[in-house]
């Protein structure tokens, strides 16, 4: 398992008007259409929002793609 995934970042809100949790993944925003994914609960859009990351960085891995920089915060004082 590719763990790679787990230091991007993914944004998760409400759409009243979908009446779902919708994921964007900033870093990746000119490579897949946004959202990403979704949940119906916030954890099933966590875990699926886990799951379209792990699967695009290995699939740039596997292409020998570069991914794409992580967005590094900093930190608030």
């Amino acid at each position: 398992m590719n763990e790679h995934y787990l230091h991007y970042s993914m944004l998760i809100e409400w759409s009243g008007e979908d009446q779902a949790y919708l994921v964007t993944l900033p870093e990746w925003a000119d490579r897949v259409i946004l959202p990403a994914t979704h949940g119906s609960t916030y954890g099933e859009a966590v875990q699926h929002g886990q799951e379209v990351l792990e699967l695009l960085v290995n699939s740039a891995i596997q292409d020998r793609e570069p991914l794409p920089p992580k967005n590094a915060r900093s930190s608030i004082d």
